[in-house]
């Protein structure tokens, strides 16, 4: 026992009136170590504001900052087995899920929601890397197809939030087969003539990549994201030769024709309304026009200069 830790310490604490502090106050940058309060880094939308380093934000976390005045409805996933192979790796399947659930309090790595950006009505599909890299299986598939009948049920637009390292390997060919069904649940909502647009996180890998997440009518990157199927490192094992600077990053894609553009978290939902209503054919919305600025009054002239001019 260390009498220092345990006895006096905790005194001096109550003599004092201290308490104990939180210890997540202060984030670090990943990019430049940079120390950011929590407080700033929240009102930034958990962008750092002098690098530009998108953080991982929690599912429910986007939504609200992606609706308009936070107001959404949320949809209920669809049921499904929930372990269909019995898998068992150094744990068991079950209990990694009941982990993952605890962790981010949600029942998988899909979350459907309905509601409105700058008045357009749409439903919103986000992928929460938290829940076990959110990986694709059978409840995160038909949580996916689920949004999109939504969509097709209510006529509005689907766009849909990516980050996931791919299929869940604990389901084996079941978490496959979500690749081609969620594929065609994307090709009904675009024969509906409906907008399907992709905004591409960090991380976006794998199946994913390779199914529903290339497909939308426009893609958008997050700043940095890690964008592709393969990992650096393993396309460098495989090859043998030196990856390009910043291969498979957001801004390498977007030069190379892969993403259609690079946008900041803050201005996400502006740029998403603006391209929906140009799909949509809708007008633009309207700027108020502020009225110009009074010009001064001249002088009257004198009865000299009018009888010169």
């Amino acid at each position: 026992m260390n009498w220092i830790t345990n006895f006096v310490r905790p005194k001096i604490n109550s003599m004092l009136g201290r308490r104990d502090m939180p210890e997540n106050l202060w984030i670090k940058c990943p990019e430049t170590g940079e120390m950011v309060f929590h407080k700033d880094l929240e009102k930034n939308h958990y962008v750092i504001p002098s690098s530009g380093h998108h953080m991982r934000i929690s599912a429910k976390e986007r939504l609200k900052r992606f609706f308009d005045d936070e107001q959404f409805e949320l949809l209920e996933n669809p049921k499904v087995v929930a372990d269909p192979l019995k898998f068992r790796d150094e744990r068991r399947y079950t209990d990694r899920l009941r982990d993952a659930k605890t962790k981010t309090g949600l029942e998988d790595a899909i979350l459907n929601a309905t509601g409105e950006i700058e008045g357009l009505p749409i439903v919103a599909t986000v992928q929460d890397f938290a829940f076990m890299g959110g990986s694709l299986g059978m409840a995160a598939g038909e949580a996916i197809i689920k949004g999109f009948e939504a969509a097709l049920d209510q006529k509005r637009p689907l766009v849909l939030f990516a980050a996931s390292g791919g299929a869940r390997m604990q389901e084996g060919i079941l978490s496959l087969m979500q690749l081609a069904r969620t594929t065609v649940a994307v090709d009904r909502l675009k024969e509906a003539g409906l907008p399907y647009v992709v905004v591409l996180t960090n991380p976006t890998t794998g199946g994913v990549t390779a199914s529903y997440a290339m497909l939308g009518d426009v893609h958008i990157a997050e700043p940095g994201a890690l964008i592709g199927f393969a990992g650096p490192r393993v396309i460098e094992q495989t090859i043998r030769e030196k990856l390009p600077e910043g291969f498979q990053r957001a801004e390498y894609l977007m030069e190379h024709g892969m993403v259609d553009m690079v946008v900041s978290r803050l201005e996400m939902k502006a740029t998403v309304a603006r391209l929906l209503r140009l799909l949509l054919k809708r007008p633009a919305l309207s700027v108020p026009e502020t009225a110009p600025e009074a010009l001064p009054l001249l002088p009257e002239a004198s009865e000299t200069e009018r009888q010169e001019g």
